[in-house]
């Protein structure tokens, strides 16, 4: 359970964010964070044009943008730039189980709330079975018209009978689809599902021309129309091919854990979406989607300067402080105190003033604040004054893309200074069937970077005593690394502490001493001898460090 504020809207703030203010022109964000399409359109500059001037015969003409609906799912029409072409047929694909009918009733439900009215035609379920599928949702179905054409035996053995509509051709089923949107002249239209129309049809090339048919009378009425279809439909690139739009839905089966579902615009006819792959749930009352990320599309203007760890030796040790926009990897044995320590920084930002946000794939709610308090450190107060947020991330349960979408939620939400990781083994370990997790990994700490937060990641290294080797190196994605050891000196375990890098700074290369002790990270800047950083059971002797403070 997430600790910290808005716990209960931690996946997405759109429903309690649409009035808030945008960022001003210099990228920081006043008083109120943006809302969900202004903050997460970043493809969209400041001033968009309202047209597209083009040059036609010597003359220049100003071609208007085709008007856009809302799909009633805000970071879908992020997603879609700006929503689904208004007056064109889209198709929603996918196999069972994906959330075609989900998705299509969350833009009935969007429209009918709008004073739009709406036509479900169902193919597939009853009405009744819709009806219950919307109130497990929450949603009213009310100003939803829900028409539901019955597959009978007789239907489906009886020779089509064809009516003249120009120069096509309908079916009895495509017919009385006609007729019903012809009665009540819908803004938004679902036929669901493509599937059943296609039995309807006695070959191919007969389901081709029926539903060139219901495509024509479809933008004839100027409605929008969601066609939904099973992606095992032998027909399927037929269909896409007749379509301006299409939304295609995926679903994983994972070894273990919660399935990931996953969908992308496929294509969107004259219109501007962002390609590729966008996680996906479906909660009670919500589909939410999360749009892969682009970290070039998201800056702000920040002064570079370094924040205190909140530990006077360790500001010193780095040469300052942790630079902002800059990212900081702790690397040690488990048990040697990487998380004691990210927690220090944590609560040094709260108590600046700034919010800061932990994110822990290996501890509970109680683990953490059991430490905390044994470490002085009041993480309680900071959670409750809403100045740090804490949350548990499942890797069996969340996807990448929620992942990614949470930290940028506390980035540009809650204006978050630091942001810690805790660890990166858990991360990438515990989802072995995610494709390129360090690819999108690298792409949300050039995000933070661009944001200028200063990110801490925790990295576990295998084995406490003896041999202790990484077990990846992600060193390339740090500015700076701090490593952490056990080492022996005269009978008794010690804990050493270095500096290995900094890029963008100087910073001290001595090895020291360090301990958690009297509530708080007591580090001794005297430099140990040599084999301080080699493996436990080598004896290490130590020297004042004469320019130490």
């Amino acid at each position: 359970m997430a600790m910290g504020p808005s716990a209960g809207c931690a996946s997405r703030c759109t429903r309690c964010s649409r009035t808030r203010r945008p960022p001003d022109s210099s990228g920081r964000h006043g008083a109120a964070p943006p809302t969900v399409s202004e903050r997460a359109s970043g493809p969209v500059p400041a001033s968009t044009p309202s047209g597209m001037v083009i040059a036609h015969g010597g003359a220049m003409a100003l071609v208007q943008p085709h008007p856009r609906v809302k799909t009633g799912i805000p970071e879908l029409d992020v997603v879609l730039k700006g929503g689904l072409p208004a007056g064109r047929v889209h198709l929603v694909e996918g196999r069972p189980g994906t959330g075609k009918t989900t998705l299509a009733l969350r833009f009935l439900v969007d429209g009918a709330a709008q004073g739009d009215a709406c036509l479900y035609v169902t193919l597939s379920e009853t009405a009744a079975e819709l009806r219950a599928t919307a109130a497990s949702h929450g949603w009213d179905l009310t100003g939803v018209e829900v028409v539901e054409i019955r597959l009978t035996e007789e239907r489906l053995e009886r020779q089509q009978s064809i009516f003249a509509s120009g120069e096509f051709g309908l079916g009895s089923t495509v017919a009385e689809i006609v007729e019903r949107i012809q009665a009540a002249r819908p803004r938004r239209v679902v036929v669901d599902s493509m599937a059943e129309m296609r039995l309807m049809a006695e070959d191919a090339m007969r389901y081709r021309r029926q539903v060139m048919a219901l495509r024509h009378h479809l933008q004839s009425s100027g409605a929008t129309a969601l066609l939904l279809s099973d992606t095992s439909d032998p027909d399927e690139y037929d269909l896409q091919a007749l379509v301006h739009g299409v939304v295609s839905l995926e679903m994983i089966e994972r070894q273990y854990g919660a399935a990931r579902r996953r969908l992308r615009v496929v294509k969107l006819r004259g219109a501007d979406f962002q390609s590729g792959w966008h996680d996906f749930v479906i909660q009670r009352g919500e589909l939410l989607v999360f749009p892969s990320l682009i970290a070039d599309e998201h800056r702000r203007d920040f002064e570079p300067s370094d924040e205190t760890t909140g530990v006077e030796a360790l500001d010193h040790l780095l040469g300052g402080g942790l630079g902002r926009g800059s990212t900081t990897m702790l690397i040690g044995p488990s048990g040697v105190g990487k998380s004691s320590l990210a927690m220090h920084c944590l609560v040094a930002a709260t108590r600046r003033g700034h919010h800061a946000a932990c994110f822990s794939f290996d501890e509970s709610d109680e683990s953490v604040l059991q430490r905390a308090r044994a470490l002085g450190l009041d993480f309680d107060n900071q959670v409750h004054a809403g100045k740090l947020h804490w949350e548990r991330a499942n890797p069996s349960r969340i996807s990448p893309g929620e992942f990614v979408w949470k930290v940028r939620r506390q980035v540009e939400d809650h204006d978050a200074r630091v942001v810690v990781i805790d660890s990166m083994n858990s991360y990438l370990e515990t989802m072995p069937e995610e494709r390129a997790l360090m690819l999108q990994m690298h792409e949300l700490l050039t995000y933070l970077s661009n944001q200028g937060v200063v990110v801490l990641l925790i990295l576990a290294q295998k084995g406490v005593v003896g041999s202790v080797e990484n077990p990846i190196d992600l060193s390339f994605l740090s500015d700076t690394l701090v490593l952490m050891r056990f080492f022996e000196s005269e009978g008794q375990i010690g804990k050493a502490i270095t500096v290995v890098k900094k890029r963008n700074g100087s910073h001290q290369v001595g090895v020291h001493r360090f301990a958690f002790a009297d509530g708080g990270v007591r580090i001794e800047l005297n430099r140990l001898q040599h084999g301080a950083l080699a493996p436990v059971g080598h004896e290490v002797a130590r020297h004042d460090h004469a320019g130490a403070p």
